[in-house]
């Protein structure tokens, strides 16, 4: 059936890829038997060749004259039979029969192929109709992935290739088949359990303690009845709300292995799961040496009954511990089945034992009554109902003692990887176990009430032969004198530990109960631990536990992770003491339900589309209260154990922040962001602006952001934690080209952005040249109040060497951004901004050795074309037609014009010319903490003052706070003590540090000779000097070339053009050794200043000095003096 796939034009290929699963992993294949008017239909299936099979659909695009769809897509159109058309939205159907048929049109249904499609619409479509596999993750556990159509095979036009990146036609295909393979062999060993052994088996275990057999009594009797069946209740709450909120979750999606860690990791994010994962981990595996010593100490008592101990208490507890985890740890590396296995024995012998216990209850012997057993009365339930504390008991302290026999509800989540269903096993199994669990604690609490007294000597002499009138006691009613306990007995619920099995039909039962909920906690738990761990470790959380994620076998079982647990548990058992290591495990079980419930109320919070779970019985608001109450719990059980804890969680959280491990789970912390900052732009937006409130809002033309971190740093100076920036870049390759690369960029730039520590966004925009980049930018960049205010440009350095209309471009910009009220911010260093060609230069070394030499030359050419800020040159016209002659500019002013390819063929580590290493030196300058120096500030024209906001606010920066602001300003020679006064007093009034205020009174005076004379040199190549020329001519030549300076315009500004070299003297005088400059912008009216003129300004303006930034607000004000 796969037979051999060819290829017909470029569409073939378009429409080979993998379109759905079919039982014979059958592809189409599409026929182009006419792709435009002109061309005959017979020619391709010429070039196709006969030896296709027989019964073959084909899919015929036919004469788009017919239609009036798209040219993409035609509408129809004559088959080379007969003239019937068929409209089937561009798919039309015709077995290879029908094509040879001649008059008549049957068209019948193939056999072979039988794909999904087919039966589904009837027809040979390339869309793909809704299915489960085009949504799955990975080909592993449920089955194949499959990749849906993408939207360029169904959209692009046919003569292009339309993806790229897509699959040849059979490889897809291939991997999916051997996934699937591969899937199908191992599934067959995987052992998966059901929702009662997986979950409800093990949860019940779990929650049945030593407590059952050895405390409860004792609870009874310090708490009385009422108060315990509260405790049981208290307890309850808690474990019921966080099981709700495990089953919320635990339904919202596919659960793999990893329990508790995996369900709050994939909510909360990393920091949060990090922590409790690891805190649960470690929990689990003292949690079976805490329950190996309380099946080790109940060993130890029979022993001493019998007078067997083999050497004294404490050691034969670390012995017969020893000996039982290496015993456990043998049935949990056997395999999840075995261990399955041994938990249903031990639940079988504990549901016995709580049996015997209840029969017993109803068999009062005379030879226990002195022991204080008398059977059901009444007298002795109204006697235990009420408390009666003893030794500093409290209620809260007998609710500590009881509560970690709640827990252990995740025993069954903790296994989610290996259950067969665990959206609808894990709400069931958790729940019904909490239920089962809780009527069984009230039971037994209100049976051993209601039989047992409290005090009891076991002296069979105590019987009371004469009546009594005065009796108070239960006891003394039915006939016994217990009062002699006033100084202490052995018997009773107060005193002896073991009154389940005193009151039982058979008493080895019991211990046989105590056994079995011990081992089967432990063994849980050995299991838990190892699993939690791998999940955690798969992760990559932590990266030194990178070895332990390693699975064995079918199962993938973690035998690194049961080999750790079985030496945390050994060490822990051998310490034997565990009253201390007790009240922090139970804290940290109690954080992880905490935060499983804060999970559930923080996701609804969030109000993410993704979070919509299966399991609806579940409230926000619950799961919050009983969040708050696993901390309460936390402090009652034990206040230190709970601080410690939270300054594990904190310390452990921090951490991974700190660690920032590339993971992104969509948790609900990214949805709450999300949404707090959705609502604040809006809520933003509905405030009117106010001049205190006025922030530079930088919209910074880039370019690749990487190409010019010098401008990035200086802005960035004083927009952190300030403004808003944008990195704006226009690309301007050809439009599909640059459609590839605006996304492939988006992602890479901002995270460069975020690793450089920048607080910036990205914008990229395709458009023809940077002036309309330049305006898409500076009208729909932002949102809401958060728009840029402010258009930054590195200053065109090399502007006389290239192309004149890419200044005029440039010049427009500046007359766009004044146009929309835009401040306008040029910055020049003398080194110059864009070090693109340096990293271009490495880039490239490293692809030297790629036989597709022209492909990479092309490519740098198109990220030259498309540098937006323009610190350098767009690549002149002559370069778009040779790619490979493209100008790089030297410090020096000369233009080699060298081929890229010489540049690149050094070696990376080829040492850089004086002048680029110049340029990489001063790229960095503004990281560097700035020194005692100067900001100073020629404040010539106001234009709102955001000429002086700037500085000032560099002031604040931790890197510039030692640099003193000195202002320069305007004046007359008569007046310059008027003048600085003046200045002064508005300085301090917008309370504004400053270190000096100097008045030029000689700003008007003629610049020096030799300077004309260099300007005019300067303009010379870019006159018109339509004076020499015939009107006509002249003419002609200013409307081809209009940034041509006409002898008039000269003339008219002359004034203008002296002041600005004159500036440049005054600023090498003055401001040589300054750290930044900040200078009044010149503005040239529209239409009226050729850009050649006004870049030369600039350049006679900002030539040969420190780096300067050249401002020039839009003329309202953004500093006030009012409060």
């Amino acid at each position: 059936m796969e037979g051999e796939r060819r290829r017909e034009g470029e569409g073939g290929d378009a429409a080979g890829r993998p379109l759905g699963p079919t039982p014979s992993q059958s592809r189409f294949q599409v026929d182009l038997v006419a792709e435009g008017a002109g061309r005959p239909a017979e020619e391709p299936r010429e070039a196709g060749g006969a030896g296709e099979a027989k019964g073959r659909f084909r899919v015929n695009f036919v004469d788009p004259s017919a239609g009036d769809e798209s040219p993409g897509e035609p509408g129809g159109g004559s088959s080379e039979g007969g003239n019937v058309s068929f409209q089937n939205g561009g798919d039309t159907v015709l077995s290879e029969g029908s094509l040879h048929s001649g008059g008549h049109h049957h068209y019948y249904y193939d056999t072979h192929t039988n794909t999904y499609y087919l039966r589904t619409f009837g027809h040979n479509t390339m869309d793909a109709v809704p299915r489960i596999d085009h949504y799955r993750q990975t080909a592993a556990d449920l089955g194949e992935k499959l990749i849906r159509p993408s939207l360029a095979e169904l959209h692009d036009e046919l003569d292009k290739e339309p993806f790229e990146d897509g699959y040849a036609n059979g490889e897809e295909g291939a991997a999916a088949e051997e996934a699937a393979a591969t899937y199908v062999t191992d599934s067959k060993g995987v052992v998966k359990f059901g929702w009662i052994k997986g979950v409800l088996v093990r949860c019940m275990l779990n929650i049945w303690g030593v407590m059952l057999f050895i405390r409860l009594s004792w609870i009874v009797g310090q708490a009385g009845i009422g108060l315990s069946v509260l405790v049981i209740g208290m307890a309850t709450v808690v474990t019921t709300i966080t099981g709700l909120s495990t089953s919320a979750i635990a339904t919202n999606g596919f659960v793999r292995g990893g329990g508790a860690y995996y369900l709050i990791s994939r909510s909360l994010g990393p920091e949060f799961g990090g922590a409790i994962g690891l805190i649960f981990a470690f929990a689990n595996a003292v949690a079976v040496a805490m329950y190996v010593v309380g099946f080790a100490e109940t060993v130890v008592e029979l022993l001493k009954e019998n007078g067997t101990l083999m050497i004294d208490e404490m050691n034969d507890i670390r012995i017969i511990g020893a000996i039982t985890v290496v015993i456990l740890l043998g049935i949990s590396v056997a395999g999840m089945e075995w261990e399955a296995k041994a938990q249903i024995v031990l639940l079988v012998i504990l549901i016995v034992a709580i049996g015997d216990f209840v029969i017993g209850t109803f068999i009062p012997l005379d030879s226990k009554k002195p022991k204080g057993f008398f059977g059901y009365k009444a007298e002795i339930f109204m006697e235990n109902f009420g408390p009666d504390f003893r030794h500093e008991e409290t209620f809260f302290s007998v609710f500590a003692i009881f509560f970690p026999a709640a827990t252990g509800i995740l025993a069954g989540a903790n296994i989610s990887g290996d259950l067969a269903d665990p959206q609808s096993a894990i709400p069931k199994g958790t729940l019904l176990a909490i239920l089962i669990t809780t009527l069984v604690y009230v039971g037994i609490a209100v049976s051993v009430g209601s039989c047992v007294v409290r005090d009891a000597t076991g002296n069979v002499n105590n019987t009371i032969v004469t009546e009594l009138t005065n009796c108070t006691t239960a006891a003394c009613k039915l006939n016994y004198d217990f009062s002699s306990c006033q100084t202490g007995c052995q018997y009773g619920l107060m005193n002896n530990f073991q009154v389940m099995s005193m009151v039982s039909g058979f008493a080895p039962l019991i211990s046989a109960g105590i056994f079995s909920a011990t081992l089967s906690s432990a063994l849980a738990s050995l299991v838990s631990a190892p699993k939690i761990f791998q999940a955690l470790c798969k992760d990559n959380i932590y990266p030194g536990f990178q070895m332990f994620a390693k699975g064995y076998g079918k199962n993938n079982e973690p035998l690194r992770g049961y080999l750790l647990t079985f030496l945390i548990a050994l060490g822990f058992i051998l310490i034997a003491e565990l009253n201390v290591i007790a009240p922090i495990i139970s804290n940290f079980f109690l954080a992880s339900y905490a935060l499983i419930n804060f999970s559930v109320f923080h996701a609804s919070l969030a109000k993410s589309p993704g979070w919509r779970p299966a399991f609806k019985y579940y409230n926000m608001w619950i799961s919050l209260v009983g969040a708050v109450l696993c901390c309460i719990v936390m402090f009652v059980i034990n206040w230190w154990a709970a601080l410690l804890t939270y300054v594990i969680v904190l310390g452990l959280y921090i951490y991974v922040t700190y660690k920032k491990p590339d993971v992104n789970w969509g948790s609900s912390t990214q949805a709450l962001t999300y949404l707090n900052a959705l609502q604040h732009s809006i809520r933003l937006s509905g405030v009117e602006d106010h001049v205190k409130n006025f922030r530079p809002q930088c919209l910074i033309l880039t370019g690749p952001p990487n190409a010019r971190p010098a401008l990035l740093h200086v802005v960035h100076a004083f927009t952190k934690n300030v403004g808003l920036m944008i990195c704006g870049h226009v690309h301007m390759g050809p439009r599909r080209q640059a459609m590839k690369e605006l996304s492939t960029d988006l992602a890479k730039y901002q995270r460069w952005l975020i690793k450089n520590k920048m607080k910036a966004f990205y914008a990229p925009v395709h458009a023809e040249d940077l002036r309309d980049g330049g305006q898409y930018l500076m009208q729909a960049a932002g949102l809401g109040r958060m728009r840029p205010n402010t258009l930054v440009v590195g200053f065109k350095k090399n502007w006389k060497q290239g192309d004149m209309r890419d200044v005029e471009t440039y010049i427009n910009l500046f007359h766009d951004a004044f146009d929309v009220q835009y401040g306008v911010v040029v910055i020049r260093l003398k080194e110059g901004l864009d070090i693109s060609h340096l990293q271009g230069q490495e880039l490239l070394s490293s692809q030297e050795k790629s036989p597709c030499t022209k492909d990479v030359i092309v490519k740098v050419d198109y990220s030259k074309k498309a540098e937006t800020d323009t610190s350098i040159a767009f690549a002149p016209s002559s370069s778009e037609r040779t790619p490979t002659l493209h100008k790089e500019e030297d410090e020096d002013g000369k233009t080699p014009t060298q081929p890229l390819l010489k540049k690149d063929s050094k070696s990376p580590s080829a040492p850089l010319n004086l002048a680029d290493q110049r340029l990489l030196d001063a790229s960095t300058q503004f990281q560097k903490k700035q020194g005692k120096s100067n900001i100073d500030v020629w404040w010539l024209f106001d234009d709102g003052g955001l000429t002086l906001l700037i500085p000032y606010l560099l002031t604040t920066k931790k890197k510039w706070k030692d640099c003193k602001i000195r202002v320069f300003i305007g004046g007359k020679i008569n007046r310059i003590d008027h003048d600085r006064r003046a200045m002064a007093t508005l300085l301090s009034k917008f309370r504004i540090d400053f270190s000096d205020i100097m008045v030029l009174g000689d700003i008007n005076t003629k610049p020096k000779k030799e300077n004309i004379a260099a300007f005019e040199e300067m303009i010379e190549p870019f006159r018109l000097h339509e004076d020499d020329k015939e009107q006509e001519v002249a003419d002609k030549m200013k409307e081809d070339e209009p940034w041509r300076i006409t002898d008039n315009e000269l003339e008219l500004y002359k004034t203008k053009t002296y002041r600005q070299i004159r500036l440049n003297e005054l600023l090498k005088e003055h401001s040589s050794t300054a750290n930044i400059i900040v200078m009044s912008l010149p503005v040239a009216r529209k239409g009226a200043v050729s850009s050649a003129l006004y870049m030369a300004w600039l350049e006679a303006l900002s030539k040969d000095l420190p780096p300067i930034l050249l401002v020039r607000g839009n003329h309202q004000s953004v500093l006030t003096f009012y409060s």
